[in-house]
């Protein structure tokens, strides 16, 4: 069966390790079983740089009572143990999560991880862009741009339907049939 998770990060300032928010959306045999976000004080707070809160809108009013990384990790982790992971730009949201998990002192998981852009240039050939709002809208699904549970789900819907156009319909044969793609946290 085709499991995985999708993730994203928003981010308070340049560092990787400022992740402000987090979610994750679970994909098990196929379809979404849930979506889970988390709001994050970072290392870094109250500092958030002006164009990080343009982008995304969280304040550090918004996280004032949130908890850090460190404790909501196993939390998350759980959700995404043994999964398949998928972000949007995924090198970014990959590079966030190891930058976490150092700043914390956490062992980094073996985690194999795909970018859902390139998942979409080998699904839908010659799209004038591949951003998630661009591909969101290509297939009419709406959503909170740049909240991290809204673009995990995003992600994770616009990848089921990837993977359902190359007619790729178990987590092994993703493997398989990408594994040039594929990166290991």
């Amino acid at each position: 069966m085709l499991d995985f998770c999708a993730i994203d990060f928003e981010t308070a300032t340049h560092e990787r390790h400022s992740a402000c928010e987090m979610g994750i959306c679970v994909v098990e045999n196929g379809e979404i079983v849930q979506t889970r976000t988390w709001l994050i004080k970072p290392p870094s707070y109250p500092y958030f740089h002006p164009r990080n809160m343009d982008v995304h809108g969280i304040t550090p009013a918004d996280v004032q009572t949130a908890p850090t990384f460190d404790e909501i990790w196993h939390e998350a982790e759980e959700l995404m143990y043994g999964n398949l992971m998928i972000a949007h730009n995924a090198s970014f949201d990959a590079s966030v999560l190891r930058s976490c998990l150092d700043y914390y002192g956490f062992f980094k998981p073996r985690i194999n991880y795909l970018c859902s852009i390139s998942l979409a240039k080998k699904s839908w050939k010659n799209l004038p862009k591949y951003g998630l709002k661009s591909l969101a809208e290509h297939h009419t699904l709406s959503f909170n741009h740049h909240r991290a549970g809204d673009d995990a789900e995003v992600c994770a819907k616009i990848s089921l339907l990837a993977f359902q156009n190359l007619m790729l319909t178990r987590t092994d044969e993703v493997h398989e049939v990408l594994a040039k793609n594929l990166k290991v946290l």
